[in-house]
């Protein structure tokens, strides 16, 4: 896998008729080792979330609920956005990249990280960005 940013397709079992399973495994198609396990909800949605970047953190989000819009920026300055709109989705954001996060109304954003919390990992000025 590539050190940008991407949608994985997240392998699904099930059916409309009995529900579904999404499965997401470390060094299969999460492609590192997870150490936290966070999940955010409840956030309005005229509230935009993330505005950091990680030194070395690299995570894989999944809306498991809603829809969340991702902007992330390299340190190029080039520009890309995602829509995650499908818990068989994950979006792989490597180090180094700003994001911005806008939530639909009934959100549920899950993230995989590949380090424990360390808030000398977050960039939180973008002019040091």
């Amino acid at each position: 896998m590539s050190k940008n940013p991407q949608i994985i397709t997240l392998n699904s079992i099930g059916s409309s008729n009995l529900g579904y399973i999404t499965v997401a495994e470390q060094n299969n198609n999460i492609p590192f080792e997870i150490k936290r396990v966070y999940w955010t909800y409840y956030t309005p949605n005229e509230v935009e979330r993330g505005n950091h970047a990680h030194e070395k953190l690299e995570q894989v989000i999944v809306a498991v609920s809603g829809i969340i819009k991702f902007i992330l920026e390299d340190t190029k300055g080039n520009i890309t956005e995602f829509i995650l709109d499908s818990p068989s989705k994950g979006l792989y954001i490597p180090s180094m990249y700003w994001r911005t996060i806008k939530f639909s109304h009934n959100a549920v954003l899950l993230c995989l990280a590949s380090e424990h919390y360390d808030e000398n990992d977050y960039i939180r000025k973008k002019e040091l960005f």
